[in-house]
């Protein structure tokens, strides 16, 4: 008797444990979003005049390296022709 009284009150206590561990997803998201925010706060946002610097050098870089990359693929293609003949 002893021992069912026993695995009865474990019973009680692991679903008791079990709801309490069972969140509102309504509260959970909200807090996501609350944390959201507070870390987009501590974010330290480049000004304007970084980001168009940055944008020009990406777009530099981009095309140095098309050009470079068709320049390489028209070097190939001559060369190609010229050891098949069909130049």
């Amino acid at each position: 008797m002893a021992k069912e009284k026993t695995s009865t009150i474990e019973k009680a206590k692991a679903k008791a444990a079990a709801a309490a561990n069972t969140k509102k997803p309504k509260k959970s998201i909200v807090k996501y979003f609350k944390d959201a925010r507070s870390e987009f706060k501590k974010v330290v946002w480049p000004s304007r005049k970084q980001v168009v610097n940055n944008t020009i050098v990406v777009l530099v870089a981009m095309a140095v390296s098309g050009i470079a990359i068709w320049a390489l693929d028209t070097g190939f293609i001559s060369l190609l022709k010229l050891m098949l003949g069909k130049f």
